[in-house]
């Protein structure tokens, strides 16, 4: 599978894992790395907003 975002790209965050408590939900990110494909197939990415960061998934965001 092939990411379909691309490094410095703003995207949306749909749906922030449950346990995460310092996410309020969506907001705006920017892609810094592109990560390989999981065991699904599906590939992932480091986002960044601010001084957070963190790891999704490519259908727990939206540009």
């Amino acid at each position: 599978m092939t990411h379909k975002y691309k490094i410095r790209q703003m995207v949306h965050l749909v749906r922030a894992p449950i346990s995460d408590s310092r996410a309020g939900g969506s907001g705006i990110y920017e892609v810094v790395r592109l990560m390989p494909a999981d065991e699904t197939g599906e590939v992932s990415y480091r986002i960044k907003s601010g001084m957070t960061e963190r790891a999704v998934r490519e259908s727990e965001i939206r540009a």
